[in-house]
């Protein structure tokens, strides 16, 4: 079974170097599929309130046999619970359907700028961080400007940002604004679904000259950027191979050409937070 290094979040806690998405499994087969992802070694394991899935991560939890305190779990508070009591309700409803005491990481899943109300989501995860329910808090599929405003208004850095991140999309800028803050990025899609780029030959040179698998190369380019990929499979030899990135090196050049694949256009779909909104 593969260890996965650690990470210090900015609160001194820490996240495994690689994660496990959970979207879209569910009911029984989604259960089972996150048991042979824990069996194989993932200790952090991403769901959200949307993904519909609470209630299996925490079966696939008690079913894997592997202590609570080994497992790094997050959530995610929807759209539609933005206002201050909604989101701590949230949080408790989480908790309820994941049969869990505390949550590792509680992040807001998008900020709905025409809303308003990310602030006010944000300031009730600090809130649950204060009351015990939730041991950091972060943010996804926020810009500058969203993590300037909550920084501002609670002077509560987020731990974390999960973003879209992969080659065609390096969110470069992004990056360097969470370094400057002492924020962990997190990757979703971090092998670009359908646009992966497996068969580029930047990606395809790399994982040759290493004999790994063209998604290895990928999530390795993640982890060389200090950026934490949670990939979702669940086909249990994938979801093996998918954490096996640790015993590797990409060259800097390597990394730089992966890096080159990027695209204007490179988002998966029109997810640009500034007008994109779930609830």
């Amino acid at each position: 079974m593969a260890t996965t290094p650690t990470r210090t979040l900015n609160d001194g806690t820490t996240l495994p170097a690689t994660g496990f998405g959970t979207y879209p499994l569910t009911g029984e087969d989604g259960i089972r599929s996150m048991v042979t992802a824990i069996e194989a070694g993932y200790r952090l394991l991403d769901t959200a309130v949307n993904y519909g899935n609470e209630a299996e991560v925490g079966e696939a939890i008690r079913r894997s046999g592997v202590p609570r305190e080994q497992l790094v779990v997050q959530t995610k508070v929807p759209g539609r619970d933005h206002a201050f009591d909604r989101a701590v309700a949230s949080i408790e409803g989480s908790l309820e359907r994941l049969g869990l005491e505390q949550l590792d990481v509680a992040l807001i899943h998008w900020p709905n700028p025409s809303v308003g109300l990310y602030v006010d989501a944000y300031r009730a995860l600090v809130e649950c961080r204060g009351r015990g329910l939730v041991r950091s808090v972060g943010v996804s599929n926020f810009t500058e400007q969203h993590l300037a405003d909550v920084i501002e208004a609670t002077g509560v850095t987020p731990a974390l940002n999960q973003v879209e991140l992969h080659p065609l999309f390096p969110q470069e800028r992004l990056r360097a604004a969470h370094e400057r803050l002492g924020i962990v990025t997190e990757a979703w899609s971090p092998l670009g679904k359908r646009n992966a780029p497996f068969g580029a030959d930047p990606v395809a040179a790399a994982a040759e000259a290493h004999g790994v698998t063209p998604a290895q190369a990928i999530l390795r380019w993640h982890v060389q950027l200090g950026v934490v990929p949670l990939p979702k499979s669940a086909d249990a030899e994938r979801q093996r191979t998918n954490l096996d990135v640790f015993g590797f090196e990409l060259s800097p050049d390597e990394v730089a050409a992966i890096s080159g694949l990027a695209r204007q256009d490179g988002r998966l779909f029109g997810g640009d937070p500034d007008t994109h909104e779930e609830m």
